[in-house]
């Protein structure tokens, strides 16, 4: 049997058996057009045979919406209500038995999935994406790549390259493990309740190879942060503090690294920051 999406209506009907009120505290915005979620799961290349992990599945739009091409769905969810409804209406639409695995958990503790899932497809909600992403990527080393919806200034950021307005900490840490691209736009109209900021879709896919291990991760992350907390000065005053104190021991570290100390956080890349990290 063929898998079913969910409609407008039927969402709206799950919504009010469940006395849930979709909650700004969880960010929580359900799609309720079947061409949209079809969509992500085009754009994320999902097919037949993969491990898909969905965070903050809902009422399960989109997770019936992986489901179709048969693959199989690990699906995170922390409100308690929706998770054990999820399966059931899983199973009216057509799911296979074993195709899809509930975990009611907060997706930002979590330390294990089973499966092993190699795919991250996900409506993310807005208040909580970059941590989420990041969680996932460190956490999981299985998953290779992933579209997820999130805000549009959340998308662009993660996106963005060097040198741009809205690149950032999170898109220099987001690039640690590979590539991020602009997938698509997402109408606010597929949306219920409507929100008030617009959506993008995001990709991303990991590097065959880490670019290193976990203590060269957290070391350049700090010198990350701490040169985007004062974006506006010169790299050998941003990152005294985390570079051994002052601006000439900072200086001298920066220019073993082949960085100009005169330079600012925004211009640099990843590899620029794993370079000052090794440096130290």
């Amino acid at each position: 049997m063929p898998v079913t999406l969910l409609g407008a209506a039927e969402i709206r009907a799950l919504a009010a058996d469940l006395d849930v009120t979709p909650t700004k505290k969880l960010g929580q915005n359900f799609v309720v057009d079947a061409n949209t979620v079809r969509k992500i799961v085009h754009v994320a290349e999902v097919s037949s045979g993969d491990r898909v992990v969905e965070v903050g599945p809902g009422l399960g739009s989109l997770t019936l919406a992986i489901l179709e091409t048969g693959a199989s769905v690990t699906a995170v969810e922390i409100d308690h209500r929706l998770a054990e409804r999820l399966p059931a209406t899983a199973a009216a639409h057509g799911v296979a038995d074993g195709a899809l695995t509930v975990v009611d958990a907060d997706a930002l503790r979590i330390t294990e999935l089973p499966g092993d899932p190699a795919v991250l497809v996900a409506n993310l909600p807005y208040n909580v994406s970059v941590p989420v992403l990041l969680h996932f990527l460190e956490t999981f080393p299985s998953l290779e790549r992933g579209v997820v919806m999130v805000q549009a200034e959340v998308g662009e950021r993660l996106a963005a390259p060097p040198g741009s307005k809205v690149y950032g900490a999170p898109s220099v840490k987001a690039a640690w493990y590979g590539p991020w691209r602009l997938a698509g736009t997402v109408s606010r109209q597929v949306f219920w309740p409507v929100p008030n900021v617009d959506s993008v879709l995001v990709g991303f896919r990991r590097d065959p190879e880490p670019r290193g291990d976990e203590a060269l991760r957290r070391r350049t992350f700090r010198i990350v942060d701490a040169a985007f907390q004062q974006r506006r000065k010169m790299l050998r005053q941003a990152l005294g503090a985390v570079l051994g104190g002052t601006a000439a021991e900072a200086s001298a570290i920066l220019e073993r690294a082949g960085v100009a100390p005169t330079a600012r956080g925004e211009e640099l890349s990843i590899d620029d920051f794993v370079r000052i990290a090794l440096a130290v």
